[in-house]
């Protein structure tokens, strides 16, 4: 072919190659662009491969193939095609599916998810080839795969030289890069206030992880003063470009007005999206904010969702929490053995307030022999680790036969063990020495260890302290003041039997100075929360005017309460007062 005629064909596959792309670009005519591209590449038109193998990846004028586009790319690359080389070794970042062969169509034809598996050897390599080209893009994905590759490819100081290059070519990457790198690891301050200033660069590209890195400096205030006005901003710009982590620490600034106003609905709106995205911590946030309600009326069955969906992904407390859901009938319908079942997966991610709820619903004997002996197991396991709620775990399966038989001897070794950090193993200790369980009885240590629960605001511990201080079961025998000083401070922390124990003391009978006005004022706090002998002592109270008040008609009914709850002294009161007051059981008049 004469020179002229080889220069008229290449003028002639130039013009076709723009027309081909501008018809691909265009949108109207795509598939006849591509096609005109597909013929130029066949012919070996290196920019006709790139641009084919290009328009199969993202499904312009074509169904998409990874296959085939990864095919066109890959001869392009090999010929080197800057471009391609770059495209390539995106695709080896990102990583293929498994099973997966470009010159086989059939395995991503069969609607199956696969797993992606990077190859960051292919990725350093063909990235390497089009940053030596100076390719800025390049140049940033080689320094990310040195940064973060394989101990094999790992060379921070080389990557950040790539960074440098790729950040000076004015690549977004590159400033993204090179402001990771300087803030990783600072040489000087001067070193984070550059890393600062490149991010910021990073992020007027519009780079969603160059938000979310800025929105971390401004909330620990790294290298600068903490801004949380900031934080705010570019958490919102990041959890606005997808970034999941961002939108739930966006959410959390929400709630608690943080650097903004605070917003509960909008919140609720990002958590939503963020656990939809898998993200295990916005999934229990939510299912949290649903069980208070906040600005909203409480949802329960709505927690009870989002906890389920959190606890599908591993997050132990909201495993807990559905467990609690389910054992109290909130929200979904009751279900002990469901509940276990969640605490059980709590405590299997390490969580040891869901082992000591296990272990609870274990003494009621709620789930299988073979779950309460795997469960004792993991209890002796982190005991014999030094974990000392473990130890008072398995102190418990040993003393009530959960797990194993009943051994109180070893119960009492490993509440011994417990007991130095554990208020309950504490408490359990003193009773085992009280009744001289596993151990010699000696009232006198059962004393002290119950002092030790005690001081840390055990009510259980108060009111069995209490009780030997009324009976004399003490060292030093009797002592009703600080037996009533014990019941006064668990009524404090909410003890009903507690409230109903100080009205008792202080009614008369014992060592204190009589106070009928407290003592009714303790009878009313017990009744109002249920308690049947309280309700009767009310009553009492109130029909006699023990306490300087007579009241007939409220006596009438918390006697009728009491009675009720099966209190019999309730019966006779009540006959005497209807007498008095001229009227039947119900409050109806005699008719004349």
């Amino acid at each position: 072919m004469a020179l002229k005629e080889k220069l008229a064909s290449v003028i002639s596959r130039d013009a076709r190659l723009r027309q081909a792309i501008a018809q691909l670009e265009s949108g109207d005519d795509a598939v006849k662009g591509f096609k005109a591209l597909g013929q130029l590449a066949q012919q070996g038109n290196v920019e006709a491969q790139y641009r084919t193998g290009k328009a199969y990846l993202e499904g312009w004028g074509t169904p998409p193939s990874l296959e085939d586009g990864t095919r066109w790319v890959r001869k392009a690359a090999e010929a080197g095609h800057v471009q391609a080389r770059l495209t390539l070794a995106t695709l080896y970042l990102i990583g293929f599916p498994e099973g997966f062969d470009e010159n086989r169509a059939t395995i991503m034809r069969d609607g199956k998810e696969r797993k992606r598996v990077p190859d960051l050897e292919q990725a350093a390599h063909w990235s390497r080839l089009a940053a030596n080209e100076g390719q800025p893009d390049a140049q940033a994905l080689l320094g990310y795969v040195l940064t973060n590759g394989p101990e094999s490819l790992r060379n921070p100081a080389e990557a950040r030289e790539w960074y440098e290059k790729s950040a000076s070519a004015g690549s977004a990457q590159g400033h993204l890069g090179l402001g990771m790198a300087l803030h990783s690891d600072p040489k000087s301050p001067e070193d984070l206030a550059r890393g600062t200033a490149e991010l910021v660069q990073a992020a007027d590209a519009g780079l969603a992880t160059a938000f979310y890195f800025l929105a971390w400096i401004n909330e620990q205030g790294i290298g600068q003063v903490q801004d949380l006005a900031a934080a705010a901003r570019y958490f919102e710009k990041a959890a606005e470009r997808g970034i999941v982590q961002a939108q739930t620490r966006f959410a959390l600034y929400l709630l608690q007005g943080k650097g903004l106003a605070r917003r509960p609905d909008r919140a609720e709106t990002w958590l939503r999206r963020a656990a939809l995205g898998g993200d295990a911590e916005a999934a229990a946030l939510l299912g949290d904010l649903h069980i208070r309600g906040e600005e909203m009326a409480p949802n329960y069955l709505e927690a009870a969702t989002w906890y389920q969906v959190a606890a599908e992904l591993g997050h132990g407390a909201a495993a807990r929490g559905l467990g609690l859901l389910y054992l109290t009938g909130t929200g979904v319908h009751r279900d002990p053995d469901e509940a276990a079942r969640w605490f059980r997966v709590s405590a299997e991610c390490g969580d040891r307030v869901a082992d000591a709820d296990l272990g609870n619903l274990a003494l009621t004997g709620i789930g299988s022999e073979e779950g309460r002996v795997a469960m004792q197991k993991r209890f002796l396991q982190a005991a014999e680790n030094g974990d000392l709620v473990g130890a008072f775990n398995v102190g418990v399966c040993y003393a009530e036969g959960v797990g194993t038989e009943r051994d109180d001897a070893r119960a009492a070794y490993w509440m011994q063990r417990a007991a130095d950090g554990v208020v309950n193993a504490q408490y359990w200790l003193g009773r085992m020495y009280l009744e001289g369980r596993g151990v010699r009885e000696d009232a006198g240590a059962a004393v002290q260890w119950l002092e030790k629960a005690a001081q840390a605001r055990m009510t259980e511990a108060m009111i069995l302290l209490a009780q030997l201080f009324v009976s004399g079961r003490v060292p030093k025998g009797r002592d009703h003041a600080r037996a009533l000083s014990l019941y006064v401070e668990a009524a404090q922390h909410g003890s009903v039997e507690a409230m109903f124990s100080a009205g008792a003391m202080l009614g008369g009978g014992h060592d204190v100075p009589v106070d009928r006005r407290e003592a009714q004022r303790f009878f009313r706090l017990a009744a109002e929360r249920g308690h049947a002998l309280g309700q009767l002592m009310l009553g009492r109270y109130l029909k006699r005017g023990l306490a300087g008040e007579v009241n007939p008609v409220e006596a009438r009914i918390w006697l009728e309460r009491a009675q009720a709850q099966g209190v019999d002294e309730a019966s006779p009161e009540l006959a005497k007062l209807e007498r008095r007051l001229g009227t039947r059981p119900g409050g109806q008049t005699p008719a004349h």
